[in-house]
């Protein structure tokens, strides 16, 4: 089984749980109430993602994303 790395975004919603995200894959969310639990979620999300993907026969959009630190 061949692995691929995407970025993820984390943060902490109102209600104290860890929300992950993945805007490489459109839509592709989930949480946990710690962290690790968030990202042990996320990856489960992003491998039934690219497997519906797949199984549908459409294409797996590369990974994209950088991230940039914005001073305000």
């Amino acid at each position: 089984m061949s692995q691929n790395i995407r970025q993820v975004i984390m943060y902490r919603d109102e209600d104290g749980y860890w929300i992950v995200e993945c805007p490489s894959l459109k839509g592709c969310v989930s949480q946990g109430k710690t962290k690790e639990e968030a990202l042990l979620n996320i990856k489960e999300a992003i491998s039934g993602y690219v497997a519906a993907l797949k199984e549908d026969g459409l294409p797996v959009p590369e990974e994209n994303f950088e991230t940039f630190l914005v001073v305000v």
